[in-house]
């Protein structure tokens, strides 16, 4: 969301460190103190020839959609808007392997979607590529869920485009709040206001047998996770650390630039962070995947090579990527500059350049 330039400079700072510890890519923070998008986008095409591509960072719904359409439409380098793209990746890899611990197909269950922003209708227009039925997504926003005939649907074609077109789309029948959304669907994703309470526990038990939660709103989630497991959801995410199962996009990022900037691809496309969801969950199903492990940790090192990998080869796939190289090369090329990146930062903490916190 917009939190403002000096607000958000601790933000990308931290940002840009996990860039260079998780991916091994150069980052700096740029903030642009203005909340007009066409400003944003001149200063961003004026300083575009320095870097090799852009991550945009807490931009207001719907502003964001019309900026990052813009600027991948007159740039010649990647832009990439995290909020949006990042989440709705790591969530993607999340969803592939909670339906493999409950024996369910991706284009053969219901989705409730909770909250219709930035992140949900990227998830929204992701899940509709990666192959699920439009009839089976139920998403539902403050006004209620999201369907033709809403009054203030027609409204949104100027104001909202995406969530415009999503709302022709997707369920034309299904109408009330969220209890009404949740019922009769296999996976739940909220990415709404901050609880708890913002989801009952007792709507939970109208979802079907084995069902998957992701509660992704910080700090606090939309539902504790104690209270959906006694409401009988079988697994279940949040966007916390502290709980098992983070769906969090410093999974995503770091991995999906690298691939991206190893191949010096012009853009990045759906399909490219699609790519990066199917890499993040193989790299769990590889380590055995549990109710409470199905997606990788930031320790598990290997994922973001995997990714870079799997991105790169997708640029390389679709014609975007300048450069083309083998997996192999691709893999060890992301793996040694990830590593050198790693060590150095250890190297530099050894020495007592890099304080430890207290």
């Amino acid at each position: 969301g917009d939190i403002g330039a000096l607000a958000g400079l601790p933000v990308m700072e931290g940002k840009s460190l996990l860039f260079k510890h998780l991916g091994g890519v150069d980052a700096i923070p740029l903030m642009i103190d203005t909340r007009d998008p066409d400003t944003f986008i001149q200063v961003v095409k004026l300083v575009a020839p320095t870097f090799g591509g852009i991550n945009l960072e807490d931009i207001a719904s719907p502003k964001c959609f019309y900026v990052l359409d813009k600027l991948r439409e007159e740039l010649d380098i990647p832009v990439w808007h995290d909020d949006q793209q990042g989440t709705a990746a790591i969530t993607l890899a999340g969803i592939i392997n909670g339906l493999k611990i409950v024996g369910k197909k991706l284009d053969q269950i219901m989705f409730s979607i909770i909250g219709v922003g930035a992140a949900n209708l990227c998830l929204i227009r992701t899940l509709l590529k990666a192959g699920v039925p439009a009839k089976n997504i139920i998403a539902v926003d403050s006004k209620g869920i999201l369907n033709r005939n809403r009054k203030d649907i027609p409204s949104l074609e100027k104001t909202n485009p995406l969530k415009y077109e999503i709302a022709l789309k997707i369920n034309d029948e299904r109408e009330g709040g969220i209890a009404e959304a949740i019922k009769d669907t296999d996976v739940c994703i909220a990415a709404s206001k901050p609880g708890p309470g913002t989801i009952k526990k007792e709507w939970l038990t109208n979802m079907n047998d084995d069902a998957i939660l992701f509660a992704e709103a910080n700090p606090i989630p939309e539902i504790w996770p104690w209270e959906a497991k006694e409401a009988g959801i079988k697994i279940i995410g949040t966007g916390r650390s502290d709980f098992p199962n983070q769906v969090n996009n410093s999974l995503g990022f770091p991995g999906i630039f690298r691939g991206t900037l190893d191949v010096r691809a012009k853009t990045i496309t759906d399909e490219m962070h699609i790519a990066a969801a199917y890499a993040i969950a193989s790299v769990a199903e590889e380590k055995g995947l549990r109710e409470d492990y199905i997606v990788p940790t930031m320790e598990d090192w290997e994922v973001f090579s995997t990714e870079a990998t799997a991105v790169a080869l997708k640029a390389i796939e679709q014609g975007v990527a300048r450069k083309k190289l083998s997996r192999q090369e691709l893999y060890e090329m992301a793996e040694e500059k990830i590593r050198v990146a790693r060590e150095s930062t250890h190297m530099l903490m050894k020495h007592g350049l890099i304080k430890k916190m207290k």
